[in-house]
């Protein structure tokens, strides 16, 4: 009963979505431009940098929020932690209030795996930087983060259990990604020095 209510909690938080609230004071469709989803990304590429980055903030902390307090509910059980971000992921991705069309979900992720072990997380968000400088493009960071967070935290924990729960976020989220890879392999993704130089922004 205890992972049925944390599940569905987390899921309803994650649910929450900063993207959708301030395009409806913007009068900005997020959906009808740039990449499409109510995520941190596109806002920043269709309403700014300011935008993009409350955006953000908010996925990361709900993210972060469902696992702390599902640890501090829950203490005695296994994995709940993980169980209560995994929901959260989920639910910023597949909001039932909107057809089940949400944001990306890696900004969330990234709140996530903060919560579960923050020392990960900074050295994640660090090279995500890079990569996404290097390359100009968000979703490769995005990759690098949600390919290796799985990895070292089931090796670090000595569990693949762990490992594959957080796999399922992952996977999700390459799926919700595969439109970035074809356009950057046809060069049409928007990089993000396009969107630093004000470029596809609504204004």
């Amino acid at each position: 009963m205890g992972y049925i209510l944390v599940i569905l909690a987390a899921y309803l938080l994650g649910s929450s979505n900063m993207a959708l609230y301030i395009s409806k004071i913007k009068k900005v469709d997020a959906r009808a431009g740039g990449s499409g989803n109510l995520g941190a990304s596109n806002a920043a590429i269709l309403m700014g940098w300011g935008a993009g980055v409350t955006v953000a903030v908010h996925d990361i902390g709900k993210s972060a929020l469902a696992v702390i307090l599902a640890r501090i509910v829950f203490p005695e059980l296994p994995f709940i932690g993980t169980v209560a971000g995994v929901a959260s992921v989920l639910g910023h991705i597949f909001p039932f209030y909107l057809k089940f069309r949400g944001g990306k979900g890696f900004a969330s992720y990234l709140g996530m795996t903060l919560a579960l072990n923050w020392k990960l997380a900074l050295v994640v968000m660090a090279l995500v930087l890079v990569v996404t400088l290097i390359t100009d493009y968000i979703v490769m960071g995005t990759t690098l983060t949600i390919v290796s967070v799985p990895v070292y935290m089931g090796i670090a924990e000595h569990s693949l259990l762990l490992a594959l729960m957080l796999c399922i976020a992952s996977l999700v989220i390459i799926y919700k990604h595969r439109m970035n890879y074809v356009r950057i392999w046809k060069g049409t993704e928007i990089g993000l020095r396009s969107v630093a130089k004000g470029k596809h922004r609504v204004r």
